[in-house]
């Protein structure tokens, strides 16, 4: 933890939590899973797991990297984040469940995938990145 800790500005808290894929459980280490996140790619600037309440529970901001948002801007687009997934999973057995959604802005791109029913993955990259194999990266580490 200590060289994750100077890594990035990380916010300690518990680090093994339980995911259900169908019908297995899962243990799921999201620090080392954002870890793993900004090791993929110099490009991604955060790599997050919120809660259900919006509050980034692991991971942050890579070192270096300005924080477009305050602490409470960033809370207010993550709940934003949530109520889409919770309209994309209401639709899921019409569309088939959401693996990942992008969206791209003038400064930044921010990809969230869902960990389970109550956690989000939150990553944001600079514009330029190659948000393709950002993605394939992503889904590989949090389909393992």
């Amino acid at each position: 933890m200590k060289y994750l800790a100077s890594y990035l500005n990380i916010i300690p808290t518990p680090r093994i939590n339980l995911v259900v894929r169908g019908n297995y459980k899962l243990v799921m280490d999201y620090s080392k899973l954002c870890k793993d996140i900004f090791d993929s790619d110099p490009k991604i600037r955060f790599a997050g797991v919120c809660d259900d309440s919006g509050e980034i529970k692991y991971g942050g901001q890579r070192d270096g990297i300005k924080n477009i948002l305050s602490p409470e801007e960033t809370r207010k687009s993550n709940l934003q984040a949530l109520a889409r997934w919770g309209l994309r999973n209401s639709l899921s057995p019409k569309t088939g469940k959401g693996k990942y959604a992008m969206a791209e802005y003038e400064k930044i791109k921010r990809i969230t995938v869902p960990l389970g029913s109550d956690h989000l993955l939150l990553v944001t990259t600079e514009t330029d990145a190659n948000h393709t194999q950002i993605i394939q990266n992503i889904l590989k580490l949090v389909n393992q």
